[in-house]
């Protein structure tokens, strides 16, 4: 139940507990879906070691990197793609899809309210998951601790934030909650590939890196990686907080003008 406060006759709720209310609700139809649960759960956990092989397979020692400090920033990437990103694009589409969203906004709560407070169960998750497999990952590649811990967790915060802007904006291109799978793939291949979760892109030709460090996803890793590595100076970790924050204004933009409350007929 929300947080009241009565005045004579009239009960008027807070923000937190609106958006509070809604979390729980959110949550509860999230441990309902079994193959949410596998995707949000399971997968970003097993990924970063099913790559384990391919990592291995790369020349690091002349890129400075080790196979600890490719998969810890790999495994934080992975729950921000499915932990967050795309089971906030199934969950805004499902709830648009049976009108619950419409409902939501005859109600005390505001648009960015119904948006934030939906997305806070995924979220969560999504952060919980990263501390986990950075702990994991830390005791079992011996990465050790990071020696920037504020780089990584300013690039996880901001991962976590631009990841839900971004599954607004796919869901609001998105017709039915079954092709939202579909319609997230393309944000989650190219950010696989491209954004260095998978291939670092200190191993990439110099172009094509150039061209990958303007990736959503990108200066997210960029700042996990030099979290633990610490040896990403200062010019470096501002460029990445302000293509961060630039991909992120023009996600919130997007949902302002294209993000659907009712329906795609």
């Amino acid at each position: 139940m929300s947080t009241t406060t009565v005045t004579g006759q009239r009960s008027t709720t807070t923000v937190a507990g609106r958006m509070g209310a809604l979390a729980r609700a959110e949550l509860t139809l999230l441990g309902r879906s079994r193959a949410t649960l596998v995707s949000v759960v399971l997968v970003p956990l097993l990924l970063p070691f099913s790559v384990r092989a391919a990592v291995d397979e790369m020349d690091l020692k002349e890129a400075g990197l080790t196979v600890g400090t490719v998969l810890l920033p790999a495994a934080v990437g992975f729950s921000l793609l499915f932990a967050v990103y795309g089971a906030l694009t199934t969950a805004y589409v499902t709830r648009r899809e049976e009108l619950v969203l419409k409902r939501l906004r005859t109600g005390e709560l505001r648009d960015r309210e119904i948006l934030v407070g939906a997305a806070l169960p995924a979220c969560g998750i999504g952060v919980a998951q990263s501390l986990l497999l950075a702990v994991g990952c830390g005791v079992l590649l011996d990465v050790g601790a990071p020696s920037a811990p504020h780089l990584a967790l300013l690039g996880l915060l901001l991962g976590i934030v631009l990841c839900g802007a971004l599954a607004a904006v796919t869901a609001a291109f998105t017709r039915t909650a079954e092709s939202a799978q579909v319609t997230a793939l393309p944000m989650m291949f190219v950010s696989m590939l491209g954004s260095g979760v998978t291939v670092p892109l200190e191993v990439l030709p110099e172009r094509l890196a150039s061209f990958c460090e303007l990736l959503p996803l990108t200066p997210v890793i960029t700042l996990v990686r030099g979290g633990w590595t610490g040896d990403l100076s200062g010019y470096d970790a501002l460029g990445a907080v302000a293509t961060a924050l630039a991909w992120t204004v023009l996600a919130v933009f997007a949902v302002r003008r294209w993000f659907r409350w009712e329906p795609r007929r």
